[in-house]
């Protein structure tokens, strides 16, 4: 477990991990630059002072941007260019963006400052690490990037609370003026010089933290719907064979393997499931919603693997344009494009539904008395009288519906932008926050399914579930009632949603599922 009191995580000798991105950016964690990094934001800033007091027009430095690079610009007035470049930016529309995505904009973008390619002063980049440590927030919203040259509307955001204008929150929330905000806090807002207003905004961060949250968030989902699933499978009277390692073998994907042994250990020791595994029970095959979940979970699984790949070689990256080389050249490039972001932020959102879907349809088994083998209808105490979890499998088909839209791919929608100079963007900012949308309603859609499976498991006594799928439903009866006449049923569902999002189910099944190398 991290450190969150103090976490030192810009010397930069290896790279920036995701469990340290989440921890400064979730929990609060502290950041600073170490030496090394501020040497090599002063070598970097000599290069770009040399190129600044040069006759010769240097893009970023002293001349103007995108498809006004052409200008040259005299040294009076640069200081004007990057105020202007900043206020000009900071163009974003829309609600405001979660404080805990803002922050992992800003500890990415001082990472690459850090880096030592893009030139800024060591003073600016310790007032971002200061921004950062105090709590302070800059007010970023929601439109405004195009996934190329940078998360760029948002990023300027975040570069205007530097230069002591625009918004920021605190700890608490509360919405205060950057530039008083600062001064509370003793930090003194930045006067910018060549190159740092374009250094401050051209970058994937955005993206890239939006991703890394998404990782953290589907691990953990990933681990709980082994569990529904596997309570779904039980409370149906399932079998458990289909999950057998031998039989999982003969198709070997490594997330498949690894969501069948989940199944079968959160099954291990269920009477239910012993109750039908005799020459008595004449049923051939379950449907696919319970025969193939390691298959469907496993390829979501797998899927999220290649996504961290990606993440961590990003986390690895340093994005900016142009960028200072050790050997003093100022060099454009095309790093800036969001495209290997961009792909995998699209890619999740669709085993995401996927997920959701066959959730929702076993959901839907348990609660149609033909199907369910012997279940009441609705899991309703008096069926007709009472309508039971109807409407909750109403509220998961509304969301797997949304989830379904939201896979559709933000990255092959391409708009061009700045009078034809940045004529192909990627569109990773909404994929990503796209992303975040499909997270929350699988967490929606996995809750309806524990709520649903347990209430089930109830009406099987007084066969017992197994240690694993029972210490689930243990733990959702201190928070919700079981099975009984009709009450109000939202805070029901929020409550199971509470419990998948604060870690309380992982930790209650974590004794009975966990195997080898699961370390989650």
């Amino acid at each position: 477990m991290l450190d969150t009191a103090q976490l030192s995580i810009l010397d930069l000798d290896g790279p920036l991990t995701r469990d340290e991105l989440v921890a400064v950016a979730r929990h609060g964690a502290k950041v600073r630059l170490s030496r090394a990094a501020l040497r090599r934001l002063t070598l970097a800033r000599e290069h770009v002072d040399l190129l600044a007091a040069s006759d010769v027009p240097t893009y970023g430095v002293s001349t103007g941007f995108g498809a006004l690079a052409t200008r040259h610009i005299p040294r009076e007035r640069r200081g004007v260019l990057q105020r202007s470049l900043i206020r000009s930016h900071a163009a974003g529309a829309g609600a405001a963006v979660e404080r805990e995505v803002v922050r992992a904009l800003m500890v990415l973008r001082l990472r690459t400052l850090a880096a030592g390619h893009s030139g800024v002063r060591p003073a600016t980049a310790e007032t971002l690490a200061a921004l950062i440590n105090a709590g302070l927030t800059p007010v970023v919203h929601e439109y405004g990037s195009l996934g190329c040259s940078g998360d760029l509307a948002p990023l300027a955001a975040v570069a205007l609370a530097l230069v002591g204008e625009g918004a920021v929150t605190d700890d608490s929330g509360a919405l205060l003026d950057a530039g008083n905000a600062l001064r509370a806090n003793g930090i003194k807002a930045v006067t910018l010089a060549e190159k740092e207003g374009l250094a401050l905004t051209n970058g994937t961060d955005g993206m890239l933290g939006m991703l890394v949250l998404a990782l953290t968030d589907l691990h953990a989902l990933l681990d709980i719907a082994d569990v529904t699933a596997a309570m779904s499978v039980e409370a149906l009277l399932g079998t458990d064979r289909v999950f057998a390692a031998d039989l999982q073998a003969l198709r070997p994907h490594p997330g498949q393997a690894h969501s069948a042994t989940r199944m079968r250990a959160a099954l291990r020791g269920s009477e239910i499931v012993a109750s039908h595994r005799g020459p008595d029970c004449h049923r051939v095959q379950d449907a696919y919603s319970l025969r193939c979940a390691p298959q469907v979970h496993g390829a979501a699984r797998d899927t999220v693997t290649h996504a961290d790949t990606v993440a961590d070689r990003e986390l690895a990256s340093a994005i900016d344009n142009p960028v200072v080389l050790t050997d003093g050249r100022l060099e454009s490039n095309g790093n800036f494009h969001g495209a290997p972001l961009a792909y995998v932020l699209d890619f999740l959102a669709i085993p995401i539904a996927d997920m959701a879907s066959m959730a929702e349809r076993r959901t839907d088994r348990m609660l149609d008395a033909a199907r369910s083998h012997g279940l009441p209808a609705f899991l309703a105490a008096d069926p007709g009288v009472d309508s039971g979890y109807m409407i909750a499998q109403y509220t998961q088909a509304a969301v797997v519906s949304e989830l379904k839209r939201l896979a559709v791919p933000a990255s092959v929608d391409s708009i061009p932008s700045s009078a034809m100079q940045e004529d192909h963007v990627s569109m990773g900012w909404s994929a990503a926050r796209k992303l975040r949308r499909a997270v929350d309603g699988l967490t929606t859609v996995l809750a309806i399914e524990y709520l649903t499976a347990a209430r089930a498991l109830d009406l099987r006594a007084p066969l017992r579930p197994a240690p694993g799928t029972g210490a689930a439903v243990t733990l959702l009866r201190t928070q919700v009632e079981g099975p009984g006449p009709d009450r109000h049923l939202a805070p029901d569902i929020a409550a199971a949603e509470s419990l998948l999002r604060t870690g309380a189910f992982t930790r209650a099944v974590a004794p009975h599922v966990l195997g080898p190398g699961d370390s989650r």
